[in-house]
């Protein structure tokens, strides 16, 4: 009883506080130490697992997080949703705002109800700031080593064995490593706080509890593999048996949600990154099954491109559009088929009308801009990519693009600077370096000299930093 009282007072002190959070001794990082060792994760992540950069995927569960997250007060840093392509079922949250789900258990849900569970408990870890407050014994580690240690508990061992193994070892005995992971406490914190922000968000709270079922029956269905969940989120059973009984006490009737958003990023999830053989025969019975569903025709158009069927590929999508007109992702994904397939005049026609419904793909304007040069329209292609820079996402590729096609308008000088931009956001210094150098030689404009003379001087240090590293 005591519990659940302190579970109250915490979420209302949240709530009323404005988000302020208890002092810092109760803590063992400062919100500061806590942002930078969500950097030094991110390498290890990034260096290990494949993030699912898709603009339909990661804008919708981006959404849904921040839906759930507007009922929160203000936080002390951003919140970012990432889903990593792994068939394990796994979720974690890292200090500094960071979630991350695991392809394999998004496959397995059925409907954002499910999504929102996972993901307003995983937010609450964060809120609460748990591993964070474990970290007082380790302080006198380096954040990269912390990193590693904090990446192999949460990565877990089923399918993130290697690379959980990896980065812990050398870094702390694994004991040491395990004082880390989340307690029965922590979940059962977590799950109330998460239900309670489910509920300010619309969502049911039936969720959590429903996603919880499928990773239980996962591991009695292969027992030689225990759900890397299960191992980094303990006491699934007590956590079930509160649920339930707190939803039996909570009853509500949720406002019916449109599901399509959620159903349209699951499709492409597993049209798209799942099993390709799998996929197929999937979604070749569901356009049988359910002709008049726009998503079958879209899974199933996605995988036949998949398959090097351009052809069927185009007619689905175009069946797809049949029941659903104005789906932008639906026409990119269309328009980028009749790209590959060297059809340019479809393909600029199509992204056209894309790019005129929404601004959040970057793909469409990549796409567009792409086209337009294939059919000469270099001056229209320049302009593309120059909106598309200017929205600044994180597409590097872009700058490759524009640099080749200001070398075909004749501005080198502009050319080597983006292909500068480039090579430099990818890694690859050395040629950086060429074409920066390049762009400084030829560059009249005093503004654009006085960024690239800034760029060649990080570039520099960046070589410095790595021949250092040995690397």
């Amino acid at each position: 009883m005591k519990f659940f009282k302190k579970m109250t007072l915490l979420w209302a002190a949240l709530m009323i506080m404005g988000g302020a959070l208890p002092s810092q001794s109760a803590f063992g990082i400062t919100l500061q130490e806590e942002d930078e060792l969500s950097r030094e994760f991110l390498k290890v992540v990034l260096a290990h697992f494949e993030i699912i950069d898709d603009p339909l995927i990661a804008n919708y569960v981006n959404d849904v997080g921040n839906k759930i997250l507007s009922v929160l007060p203000p936080q002390p840093f951003s919140y970012h949703f990432y889903v990593i392509k792994e068939d394990v079922y796994n979720a974690f949250a890292i200090p500094g705002g960071h979630i991350f789900i695991n392809s394999g258990l998004f496959e397995a849900m059925e409907s954002e109800e499910e999504l929102a569970g996972i993901m307003s408990h995983e937010i609450a870890h964060v809120v609460c700031r748990h591993i964070s407050q474990k970290i007082e014994s380790a302080r006198k580690i380096s954040m990269a080593t912390l990193a590693g240690m904090v990446a192999g508990v949460l990565l877990g061992a089923a399918g993130g064995a290697a690379a959980a193994n990896a980065v812990t070892m050398g870094s702390m005995a694994a004991g040491q490593s395990m004082a880390l992971a989340n307690s029965r406490e922590d979940e059962r914190q977590a799950d109330q706080i998460g239900l309670h922000m489910e509920r300010k968000a619309g969502y049911n709270g039936k969720g959590l509890l429903e996603v919880l079922k499928k990773i239980r029956s996962k591991r009695w269905f292969d027992s030689k593999q225990i759900p890397t969940y299960l191992q980094t989120h303990p006491g699934a059973e007590e956590r079930m048996a509160y649920i339930d009984t707190w939803l039996e006490k909570n009853k509500m009737t949720a406002t019916p949600m449109d599901p399509y958003n959620f159903e349209r990023a699951h499709t492409r999830l597993v049209a798209v990154y799942g099993d390709k053989s799998t996929a197929l025969t999937q979604f070749k019975s569901a356009v049988e099954e359910n002709p008049d569903d726009p998503l079958t025709h879209y899974g199933y158009g996605l995988v036949l491109e998949r398959e090097g069927d351009h052809k069927g590929a185009v007619e689905e999508l175009r069946a797809a559009l049949g029941k659903r007109a104005f789906d932008p992702y639906i026409l990119k994904d269309l328009g980028i088929i009749y790209f590959n397939d060297g059809q340019y005049e479809q393909a600029v026609r199509i992204l056209e009308g894309a790019a005129s419904i929404t601004s959040i793909d970057p793909e469409i304007l990549f796409y567009l801009g792409r086209t337009q040069a294939e059919l000469g329209q270099l001056v229209d292609a320049a302009a593309t990519f120059e909106a598309l820079i200017a929205k600044k996402y994180n597409f590097p590729r872009v700058f490759y693009f524009l640099g080749e096609t200001y070398g075909k308008l004749g501005k080198l000088d502009d050319a080597h600077y983006n292909l500068g931009i480039y090579y430099d956001k990818k890694g690859e210094l050395k040629n950086a370096a060429f074409h920066l150098k390049k762009a400084l030689e030829l560059m009249e404009d005093p503004n654009k000299r006085d960024v690239i003379e800034k760029m060649l001087k990080d570039v520099k240090k960046k070589q410095i930093e790595k021949a250092k590293a040995g690397q």
